[in-house]
């Protein structure tokens, strides 16, 4: 299993940021990387990527305004992540962990950087939207 961690301060306060991220609905208009977003329940949604290619997250706890965290799986991976939220005076600092393991033996090699390359596109994108 890859784990993989990102950390960021974002130059906006705690419930704007956190709001701004669980608005799943709105994905689409600021994530690079995803074509939409499909909600199916409170805790549960898929996202599509760009190719249509479709990862499924399945909410496990919620924590308002300081932690949230989901299981997530599509045909080449499974894993589990977790967001954590930190008011910092007037900023928000995000701290994002990742484990994944690959479902394909030939894979398993890239898991760690594609999850690296997958957290920074994440919080480039939140970013954009707070500079």
């Amino acid at each position: 299993m890859a784990t993989s961690n990102i950390k960021a301060l974002i130059p906006s306060e705690l419930r704007q940021v956190w709001d701004f991220v669980l608005d799943i609905e709105n994905y689409a208009a600021w994530r690079s990387d995803l074509c939409k977003t499909e909600v199916i329940s409170d805790k549960q949604f898929i996202e599509y990527t760009k190719d249509g290619y479709p990862t499924t997250f399945t909410v496990t706890l919620i924590e308002p305004y300081r932690r949230w965290e989901f299981d997530m799986e599509n045909s080449n991976m499974k894993g589990h992540w977790i967001g954590i939220f930190t008011a910092k005076a007037d900023e928000t600092e995000i701290d994002f962990t990742e484990c994944v393991e690959a479902k394909k033996l030939l894979m398993k090699p890239f898991v760690k950087s594609y999850l690296k390359k997958q957290q920074i596109q994440f919080v480039a994108d939140i970013m954009k939207n707070y500079s």
